[in-house]
């Protein structure tokens, strides 16, 4: 019978909640940490159950998101509903809409493919170094560009840069994070940034594409969990998402103030160095 303990969950729920949202890619994490453990916590990944675990854990991360941005969210939903044609939130709904939909038509239409393919550390650590090239790339081909001026309306800002085709292309990008090492936020962000957009504007338009995304995944997964397969570990489960929901609010709060001034290389150093040594272990010492 699978067993999730509560400090398994805290952990867990803690890496989902940081990593999700930090440019670092939370499957990959959520890979590669208990394959560096080892033992139980190695075994315990290993298990059909620990994707439905990693889905609730991301249904809090998506809770999480839509507090933060509520109003701008209500404010979206609001010009839909009253079809307010030609506001900022109207057409932002749009472009989110667009860069929703590639990566949902992939995700579903290869969904055993990527389930087959998510437990393997060295596949997560191929990934998180492609993920670390990419993240220092968008930063060297965009170092030399001029800023542009940002609208004091925060979805103007967006919709001024990012074309209904391009809001396409993101999606489409958005899909390589469907592989574990590959970050959804990186993907959209380094997308933005080589469309023009200022780094705090395309981390802001991630923030908002991020919602949808990670609440149709879960949504799609979510019944499985009604049907027994986490029988005894609903408290555990309980448990870890609340750190992932308090987690995922910090990194809202911290990345929003980093992107204003700071830039992905951190992230990008990060990444190929974990991804490298992890590539090493779990390709060459194993």
């Amino acid at each position: 019978m699978f067993h999730f303990t509560y400090l398994q969950a805290g952990i867990t729920g803690l890496i989902q909640g940081i990593t999700e949202l930090f440019p670092i890619a939370s499957l990959g994490h959520s890979v590669l940490v208990p394959a560096w453990l080892g033992g139980s916590w190695r075994a315990f990944s290993d298990t059909p159950q620990y994707l439905l675990v990693a889905v609730a854990l991301h249904l809090a991360s998506a809770i999480a998101l839509f507090i933060v941005f509520a109003p701008r969210w209500i404010a979206i939903l609001r010009s839909v509903i009253f079809w307010k044609r030609g506001s900022s939130s109207f057409n932002l709904f749009w472009l989110l809409v667009l860069g929703t939909i590639p990566v949902a038509l992939i995700g579903l239409a290869f969904s055993n493919f990527f389930q087959r393919n998510f437990q393997k550390p060295l596949s997560a650590a191929i990934f998180l170094t492609i993920n670390g090239v990419i993240l220092f790339s968008a930063e060297r081909l965009t170092s030399k560009r001029r800023a542009h001026s940002v609208p004091a309306d925060e979805n103007l800002a967006i919709i001024e840069r990012v074309s209904p085709g391009q809001a396409l292309v993101i999606g489409v990008g958005q899909s390589a994070a469907l592989f574990a090492g590959i970050s959804r936020f990186g993907i959209t962000v380094s997308a933005g940034m080589l469309r023009g957009l200022s780094r705090s504007v395309a981390a802001d338009f991630a923030f908002l594409l991020s919602f949808p995304v990670i609440l149709g995944a879960s949504i799609v997964k979510l019944p499985k969990l009604g049907h027994g397969a986490l029988t005894g570990s609903y408290g555990a489960l309980t448990f870890g998402a609340a750190i992932a929901f308090v987690a995922t609010i910090f990194s809202v709060k911290v990345l929003t103030r980093w992107f204003k001034s700071n830039s992905l290389r951190p992230f990008a150093a990060y990444c190929l160095l974990v991804g490298v040594i992890s590539i090493v272990k779990f390709g060459f010492l194993n």
